[in-house]
């Protein structure tokens, strides 16, 4: 029996849910649609847009020419340089404490030299010094144009505030939905805050509506009085651990919120409106929505609604099977229908993820889609209500021209806009005698900011119709009928480009997708079913017998045994050394294009076998799925990375002159150890091996004892992929012995090692003496860890701060070389930050690896657990004690554990731990906390999270890191992007992953020759 098989391009995302787009069925579309309602669309498109330029008198314009909120968005329309640095000041503006620092920032921003500036904005920023009066009065004046331009687009900070807006709205005869303003709920008493908050809101909102008067238009509907109140909600703010792979956790924990939101809206009268968010959300917000409307205490509402995003290229296939389940509920619900507004997010996800591109490339391509959603939202208008949502006056007219054609009743139709975004167009339709509802964000400037900056971005990108309206484009142009562009036809399969990569990563599997998921917990099952087998040694070509053996444990589990395995002795090591010598002058002379294909016939098999073997990671090393997915991927990579290498080394250099050719080239070492870790036990020890490997060296592979069945999935993968008996050998053994053996062994040329500090010294150490016989210097690549640091300033956005310190702290466990284990915080921000991490990481679910909801699962044995133990014991008699959360039974582990105001020369503070222990340390300015962070004997990793440009510019020249990541997290470093490696006593060789690391492999050789015969010699280019 084999695992789940993974399909043709499976792993490139989802692959299979986004249809391909049919020319011919595109354009029987656009037919029909054209000979139903495009003569109507064009008349009242037309008289729509007439209001919306409607000429305003001399002194409004001239009083807008003198508002700097208006002058700061006619500047970005014009200057794009000048709109990605106001637009990343206005993001760092609200959480900068005084003048000073705004001034500070806007020079900083708007002064960089790349930047061409108005002379009004060039004059206010000619000061001197931030704290000089014109610096004040230049932040004054910043600011107070920024905050005008929030107040434009946010209905009010306080609840008090909206009701006015709400009044100002239905004076004009429009109705609304508020939204809580707030991108991210990142710990659980954030979720019951936000839920507490609708609640709260939704109370006043219905206690306000009692005194308001009746306005037909939007209060009544077919004889049916409408809710007054309406609310939107995002689902994920109800659970900070909402995750796709957790399907049935999050579906609990989700659902029962919403019941109670839902019983709470049905007796105070208001109705309830779900948002969508980001893709990978979509489908687990369906599925969510879809079962518990069905229950028959929700079933018969029609209260309630649901959002699709037109920019999604598999939303007609929703909407399709939205319509189909409202034909079995019974009941119809509202769809509200918008294009989408994560355009930019989703398309760098994609990039990143080496994923398909789930939104069109093309707004038009959007425009179209949305048309054709209208259209089939509209026709099945007894199913389901539409509220269409746009500021494009063709979309809105569109929808108008069906609603007048198919006559569909007021209940079942209403159009929508944001607040400040289309107010004219919203009076014109609303003139029309059609239901207009604005959408009413509210809340505090800075969990708002997001929420600005979109608005802003959406105002003056140059394919926003609002833009082309203002600048009064042809009106031919504006409403032509939007077709799908042929960047977006017949997608399926495409992975999104990336302008200037040579180099394609493998992509992850992408859990929000159902059969990807399925098929990973399948594998899992499958893996189980495999547990207790015995593998043993590969030596020349065979597996053998061997004296001693270990279990390898399951950390979650320490009863269950993940399989036996035989330890080789000395004599054996021998053995294998001989085999490798005897192989290793014909691998040598192997071509390496022939040693490179073998290399990508081993990354095939691990695509084929990517769910199994990521499997095996969770059983025997502990490792939740989503952090064994991320390293299947960097295994594949490496095996494709060193063979592309290989091949370009493998041309060498001519640096030929007249007279003489020289020929720069590269040979292979001889025998490399490669002593391998748990902690990445597929990644790291293929990447160490493949390197050797396609270098033309023979391999032999120890690996550490608590990871060893994985290097025997490993060894089958290079076995099947056609490497020579000898070349590779798999020789698990134990350290003090066999290890020290090879080391020392006259015949290694080379020996490779990921591990502790104190083992690679002593490699380093051994390595370095002169073996009897030997006649050669042995090089040793040593990656030995760190004590990595990330600093958070005070413009830092703490939402991104606090999520990127817990997953670079608590990820696996804290064990990675990579992880997190300082935290260096200044001082305006510190008692904040260090509140909202300790909540932030009390919110992590702890248990089992093969789990789907677990973050943080076991440390990897029991002398790992109890050596961590000491070190909390040690942080508390020096350090004091944020967070402490309780260990599980039954397996190794360990509960996360925080300390803050931690002492540079506390024991925590120095040293490595390699678990889920992160020490919080207080700095009191920018200079001291990068003093801190490179107050250790290491270098490995270091993070920043600041919005300060200078403060980014002193890391980047003063942080004393190998990799150092700037607004991220500080794990998961990707192959050919971030090559990974550090210095001082974190390691040494080049980086793993980097254009330089097959060097460390290769012995480089320069054959001269003269080519003169008696005074002549060949001229190029001479008959």
């Amino acid at each position: 029996m084999n695992p789940p098989a993974a399909r043709p391009f499976a792993a490139s995302g989802r692959t299979d849910r986004s249809p391909t787009v049919d020319r011919s069925q595109t354009a029987v579309v656009a037919q029909v649609s054209a000979n139903l309602y495009e003569t109507q669309t064009q008349a009242i498109a037309r008289q729509l847009l007439s209001a919306t330029r409607e000429n305003r008198s001399f002194f409004a314009q001239m009083r807008d020419q003198m508002r700097w909120d208006d002058k700061l968005l006619a500047w970005t329309m014009g200057n794009p340089g000048l709109r990605v640095q106001l637009f990343r000041f206005i993001d760092c503006l609200p959480s900068l404490r005084s003048k000073a620092e705004i001034a500070r920032h806007m020079q900083e921003y708007l002064g960089d030299a790349t930047v061409e500036l108005p002379s009004a904005l060039k004059g206010m920023l000619n000061f001197a010094n931030p704290d000089s009066v014109p610096g004040q009065l230049a932040a004054t004046t910043i600011s107070t144009a920024v905050e005008t331009l929030a107040h434009k687009y946010i209905a009010g900070e306080t609840i008090q505030q909206v009701l006015k807006t709400i009044e100002r709205l239905r004076k004009d005869k429009m109705t609304f939905t508020v939204d809580l303003l707030g991108e991210a709920v990142i710990t659980e008493a954030e979720a019951q805050s936000y839920f507490d908050r609708y609640l709260e809101l939704m109370a006043q909102l219905t206690n306000a509506a009692k005194s308001w008067s009746n306005v037909p238009l939007i209060d009544q509907a077919d004889g049916e009085a409408l809710p007054k109140a309406q609310v939107s909600v995002k689902l994920t703010a109800f659970y900070s651990q909402f995750d796709p792979l957790d399907v049935d956790g999050s579906r609990e924990r989700v659902s029962h919120s919403i019941r109670l939101l839902l019983r709470r809206a049905k007796e105070l009268g208001a109705a309830v409106h779900f948002d969508m968010e980001q893709y990978a959300y979509k489908d687990s917000t369906l599925a969510i929505l879809k079962d518990l409307l069905l229950e028959d205490e929700f079933r018969t509402r029609t209260d309630v609604g649901i959002t699709l995003q037109a920019y999604l290229r598999d939303s007609g296939r929703d909407l399709t099977e939205l319509i189909a389940w409202a034909k079995q509920r019974g009941t119809p619900l509202t769809v509200r229908l918008v294009k989408g507004a994560y355009w930019d997010q989703e398309t760098i996800k994609a990039a990143q993820k080496d994923w398909q591109q789930p939104v069109f490339n093309d707004k038009a391509s959007t425009d179209a889609n949305f048309e054709t959603m209208t259209r089939l939202l509209l026709e099945n208008h007894e199913h389901l209500y539409g509220a269409i949502g746009s500021h494009n006056v063709r979309s809105q007219a569109y929808a108008i021209a069906i609603a007048e054609t198919l006559q569909i009743p007021p209940r079942r139709f209403e159009l929508q806009v944001l607040y400040g975004m289309a107010d004219k167009l919203a009076k014109a339709i609303v003139d029309k005698g059609y239901r207009v509802r604005v959408y009413c964000p509210y809340g505090e400037l800075i969990p708002g900011m997001s929420y600005l900056i979109r608005r802003l971005l959406e105002n003056t990108a140059n394919s926003s119709f609002l833009r082309q309206n203002l600048e009064e484009r042809p009106i031919e142009e504006l409403l032509a009928p939007p077709v799908i562009a042929n960047s977006d036809l017949a997608v399926s399969g495409q992975r999104s480009a990336v302008s200037g990569a040579t180099f394609i990563n493998a992509p992850d599997a992408d859990y929000a997708d159902a059969e990807q998921r399925d098929r990973a917990l399948q594998s899992i099952q499958w893996v189980r079913q495999r547990l207790g087998k015995r593998y043993q040694p590969l030596i020349d070509g065979v597996y053998v017998a061997t004296d001693a053996h270990i279990d390898s444990l399951n950390p979650s589990n320490f009863s269950e045994i993940v399989g036996q395995v035989g330890l080789i002795n000395v004599e054996q090591a021998d053995r294998a050394i001989q085999a490798a010598k005897a192989a290793s002058l014909g691998w040598q002379k192997t071509p390496a294009t022939e040693r490179a294909s073998i290399l990508h016939t081993a990354a095939n098999l691990m695509t084929q076998r990517r769910d199994e073997l990521a499997a095996w990671m969770v059983f025997e090393t502990g490792k939740p799925l989503n952090e064994a997915n991320g390293e299947v991927s960097e295994a594949i990579d490496f095996c494709r990375y060193y063979a592309d290498e290989m091949e370009r080394l493998d041309a060498g250099v001519a640096y030929d002159f007249p007279g003489e050719t020289n020929h720069y080239h590269y040979q292979a070492l001889g025998i490399v150890v490669v002593i391998s870790p748990w902690n990445f036990p597929l990644a790291i020890p293929t990447g160490m091996a493949v390197a050797a490997l396609v270098a033309g060296n023979c391999v032999l592979l120890k690996p550490a004892e608590t990871s060893s069945v994985i290097i025997a999935k490993l060894t089958e993968i290079l076995v099947e992929a056609g490497i020579p008996q000898g070349v590779f050998q798999y020789v698990p053994g134990k350290g003090a012995t066999v290890g020290a053996h090879l080391v020392k062994h006259p015949q290694t040329n080379m020996i490779t090692f990921t591990g502790s500090q104190e083992v690679g010294c002593r490699i380093y150490a051994d390595a370095a003496i002169l073996q009897p016989g030997q006649k050669h210097l042995k090089r040793v690549v040593a990656e030995m860890g760190g004590k990595n640091a990330i600093i958070v300033d005070e413009s830092a956005d703490l939402d991104q701060a606090v999520q990127g310190v817990v997953q670079s702290a608590f990820g696996y466990s804290g064990q990675k070389c990579s992880a997190c284990s300082r935290v260096i915080v200044l001082e305006p921000i510190y008692d904040l930050f260090l509140q909202r991490l300790v909540e932030a990481t009390r919110s992590l679910n702890l248990g089992r690896a093969d789990h789907p909801s677990t973050r943080v699962g076991p440390v990897i044995d029991a002398a790992a657990r109890d050596r961590i133990l000491e070190y909390i014991e040690k942080g508390r008699q020096e350090c004091e004690l944020a967070l402490e959360m309780p260990s599980l039974e039954g397996g190794y582990f360990v509960g996360p554990v925080i300390f803050h105001d931690v002492p540079p020369t506390a024991t925590i503070a120095r040293e490595e731990i390699f678990g889920p222990v992160l020490a919080v340390m207080r700095a009191q300015s920018f200079v001291e906390a990068l003093e801190l962070a490179n107050g250790t004997q290491f270098a490995l990793t270091g993070g920043l999270y600041s919005r300060t440009p200078s403060h980014i510019e002193q890391a980047r020249a003063d942080f004393e890191v190998g990799n150092l990541y700037i607004n991220r997290g500080i794990t998961g470093a990707i192959v050919a992007r971030q090559p990974f490696g550090g210095f001082k006593l974190s390691g040494v060789g080049s980086k793993a992953g980097g254009p330089d690391y097959l060097l460390q492999f290769l012995e480089p050789r320069v054959v001269t020759e003269n080519i003169q015969r008696q005074g002549f010699a060949p001229i190029e280019g001479a008959d």
